[in-house]
């Protein structure tokens, strides 16, 4: 048996001017940014959630409709580490499976030279080239869709690591008809507008040396990043990542007002 401490804070999000109140429990342990994702994950869900009644919109996302899931998915290092360990908890068959997807979609769309194209476009958005536009940049990320693959986590068209699934999947909710995500464009889908914007705080946090040179990381380079690339992020505390992670939140929209008080406490966990 281990005791483990725990703080626990109350926490506003301003979303839209109105305030969302939840608590995070966080370990007062050092711990690398991974083990704090089902908190932000938890955090995301309470945005979104916000976002989603403040827009007045029926939602028409559900399982069993998985046509946004052939999209490009960008993730941030913490969370490809984190997608990796799922894979690899997996019984053997259905790791080898999920393995499998992931190498080949990688392998298809690096012969396609779609990320070099993508990248090409970033660079000229960093460097802000003239030749650099907006419908550029979509064109590409059309073309990712274009081909029809299913994220490697797709069966009977619903995601079946729904619970672990990335923050900027969490925030893509549409109110047009479900049929539009088929053929989707900017005049026939009509998205919930999220007023922060947790995916793009993540990927300040989860980020260490090895990919300070990437905006961010497709959802299907996620093993292969992994197996090239050793665990290089440093070690804080619980609430240090917690302030690190609001504090990129604020950043995307809205001010975050921290909570004033934070009791401690213990928690026993079983080995």
């Amino acid at each position: 048996m281990n005791d483990e401490s725990w703080v626990t804070g109350n926490l506003v999000l301003r979303v839209n001017g109105e305030p969302v109140e939840m608590q995070m429990t966080v370990p007062t342990a050092r711990i690398k940014p991974q083990r704090m994702l089902p908190i932000f994950q938890q955090m995301s869900s309470a945005v979104v959630e916000a976002s989603v009644e403040a827009n007045g919109k029926e939602v028409s996302c559900k399982a069993g409709c998985g046509a946004c899931c052939r999209q490009a998915v960008p993730i941030s290092e913490a969370e490809a580490f984190q997608i990796a360990e799922l894979v690899e908890a997996m019984e053997p068959r259905r790791r080898a499976v999920i393995k499998e997807r992931f190498s080949s979609q990688l392998k298809h769309f690096k012969e396609l030279k779609w990320f070099d194209r993508l990248i090409g476009l970033k660079d000229m958005a960093y460097e802000k080239d003239p030749n650099f536009s907006p419908e550029k940049y979509m064109a590409v990320v059309t073309d990712y869709f274009k081909e029809g693959l299913p994220c490697p986590f797709l069966e009977d068209e619903s995601c079946f690591i729904h619970p672990d699934r990335p923050l900027v999947c969490r925030e893509y909710l549409v109110t047009s008809p479900a049929e539009n995500c088929s053929d989707p464009k900017p005049t026939n889908i009509e998205k919930v507008p999220i007023f922060l914007r947790p995916s793009k705080a993540m990927l300040k946090v989860g980020r260490s040396s090895n990919s300070e040179n990437y905006s961010s990381l497709m959802m299907i380079e996620a093993l292969d990043f992994v197996e090239r690339n050793p665990d290089r992020f440093p070690e804080l505390t619980g609430p240090e990542w917690a302030e690190r992670f609001v504090k990129e939140l604020a950043a995307t929209d809205a001010p975050v007002d921290n909570a004033s008080r934070v009791r401690r406490k213990k928690k026993r966990h079983k080995k």
